[in-house]
């Protein structure tokens, strides 16, 4: 656990960065500090491994005073994430990873087989491990750096803004990736962002800090959404709090109905023969969804040949069976047909959602309810089928 105990930084010119701090950040959970610019978020991160020193008072490892140790050693037994990455540009990834190992005193050949299975771990391919950083894209930069942060396996993480500075598909897929690999490890990660979506994504808790370095609340996310602490707060987690709070109520009973598809390269006219109301759904054939096919009011004439890739409507996300309402609502507002596709585990089709169902759901006292409960874990996307739940929304990949 990382406490902070009325911990403030006051700089010699009388500016406060930060004030009277106290919060915990559990064991094996990720504790997110987000706020304004200015609102002391990177300082207070910076003090937890000591490269900002305190002015006044205490943070503490589990029973440990931080200040009572060297910062050096205090450094090494922390994992540390900065937003572009960080990365020694004149060595290679894999002596990029094996860094704080080799500082430690591993020998060479372990180190470099740490880091090839930490280039697996962040979903690198080990036939980059002997490139250079600049030979790799902005988002494979981000993931050595979680990897390099990873390497001596520390018990406590502090990420400090690791994804903005990438493309929103990227980002979106590097916070997917770090929610699985927190999912295998389970570590103490105290996260820096001032992204209020990227909070509630990935935080278990997320402290809400305003101007002055000042903690406004500190709350799981599905209760800093339905229960904002003040007008501050209020309005820095923004006014469609509601439907994102619908990330952390589960579809759960909300069936899918069976839809008519058709394989990727069937005949065109066998197609329109299959379709409801103009659109059918196109499957490969693994039974994952292609995308839609319109074929509505479409002329005999313009029916020869085969349906093709090109001629799928790809807008639409997809959302995971006994996923949560918002993932089943934004894939049936998103769908050219107004039907959202439902997927397994596996990525198969099992059927498709009405965004009138999912708001009757939505309606219920039960639902309504269960969407500012705090969720029980944060480390999975997605729930089993079988259990038909889920902690927090993951948009669905595109159809």
């Amino acid at each position: 656990m990382i406490r902070f105990e009325s911990v403030t930084k006051r700089y010699p010119d009388g500016t406060v960065a930060v004030a009277d701090l106290s919060l915990d950040a559990p064991t094996g959970q990720i504790t997110v500090l987000v706020g304004p610019s200015g609102c002391g978020k990177t300082t207070s991160l910076r003090m937890v491994n000591r490269m900002i020193e305190p002015t006044s008072g205490r943070i503490w490892l589990d029973d440990r005073d931080t200040a009572l140790s060297p910062p050096t050693q205090l450094r090494r037994g922390m994992g540390y994430v900065i937003q572009q990455a960080g990365l020694f540009p004149h060595r290679t990834i894999a002596d990029n990873i094996a860094t704080v190992p080799l500082l430690l005193g591993q020998n060479k050949r372990a180190a470099r087989r740490r880091a090839l299975e930490l280039m697996e771990q962040v979903g690198l391919a080990s036939d980059l491990a002997g490139r250079y950083p600049a030979q790799l894209s902005g988002g494979q930069q981000q993931r050595v750096g979680v990897a390099r942060a990873l390497a001596a396996d520390p018990p406590i993480m502090l990420m400090d803004e690791p994804f903005s500075a990438v493309d929103p598909v990227v980002r979106a897929q590097l916070q997917d990736e770090f929610l699985r690999v927190q999912g295998e490890l389970g570590k103490t990660i105290l996260f820096v962002t001032h992204d209020i979506d990227e909070a509630i994504k990935l935080g278990d808790r997320v402290a809400v800090l305003r101007a002055g370095g000042r903690l406004a609340q500190l709350a799981a996310p599905a209760e800093l959404l339905a229960h904002p602490a003040d007008p501050f707060v209020a309005g820095f987690v923004g006014r469609d709090r509601g439907y994102r709070a619908l990330g952390f109520a589960s579809a759960g009973s909300l069936a899918a109905h069976p839809e008519p598809v058709v394989p990727l390269g069937c005949q065109l006219r066998t197609a329109r023969d299959r379709a409801d109301d103009g659109w059918v759904l196109v499957v490969d054939p693994s039974g994952a969804p292609q995308g839609w096919l319109a074929v509505g009011g479409v002329a005999d004439a313009a029916l020869a040949g085969p349906v093709t890739a090109e001629l799928l409507n790809l807008g639409g996300t997809l959302a995971p069976e006994g996923g949560t309402l918002r993932e089943a609502l934004d894939a049936a507002l998103s769908s050219p047909s107004g039907r959202g596709v439902v997927v397994d585990r596996d990525g198969r089709f099992v059927g498709t959602v009405t965004a009138a169902q999912v708001l009757a759901r939505v309606a219920e006292p039960t639902t309504r309810s269960a969407s500012v409960a705090e969720p029980t874990t944060r480390s999975a996307s997605v729930a089993e089928p079988t259990t038909r739940s889920a902690s927090v929304a993951r948009p669905g990949p595109k159809r």
